[in-house]
């Protein structure tokens, strides 16, 4: 260490160090940054001139918007109509509607009933049916369909 003192008023010096104060120069940093500055808010005030320009340009070769559902209330859209809400004699919540169709097709494939009772031909729940195909196999002879009365 050192026992020289550092209170002499003049900044320590190293022999193989120097600094050339002429290498920086605040000035020109500072007038590019004003440069900078300068551009940025011209190229600033020129995007705003051009979207002024093109959104006037745009408003005035617009057609005018076709009349609005309001002029007949009563009047629905055409099928196939979108879910949800705002549609008079939708499900207000499609979730709710989704619910109750995955409830209704369960229903469907555990029901049990006589599709036509002189040709034999019966609905049963879909995993006996598969119980059965699966003990039996499938018939090589396929049988004609009949339609099911509602």
């Amino acid at each position: 260490m050192s026992t020289e003192s550092h209170n002499t008023g003049q900044e320590p010096r190293h022999a193989d160090v120097a600094f050339e104060g002429r290498d920086i120069k605040a000035g020109i940093i500072y007038g590019y940054l004003l440069a900078l500055g300068l551009a940025t808010a011209a190229a600033l005030l020129i995007c705003v001139y051009i979207l002024r320009l093109t959104s006037n340009f745009a408003a005035s070769s617009d057609r005018p918007a076709p009349p609005s559902r309001d002029a007949h209330p009563k009047e629905l859209p055409p099928e196939p109509r979108l879910q949800g809400f705002g549609f008079p004699g939708q499900e207000a919540d499609p979730q709710a509607d989704l619910r109750k169709k995955i409830r209704h097709d369960s229903e469907a494939n555990e029901k049990l009933e006589w599709i036509d009772r002189s040709g034999g031909i019966v609905q049963i729940p879909v995993k006996d049916a598969m119980k059965i195909v699966a003990e039996k196999g499938l018939s090589s002879v396929p049988a004609t369909p009949v339609e099911k009365k509602k």
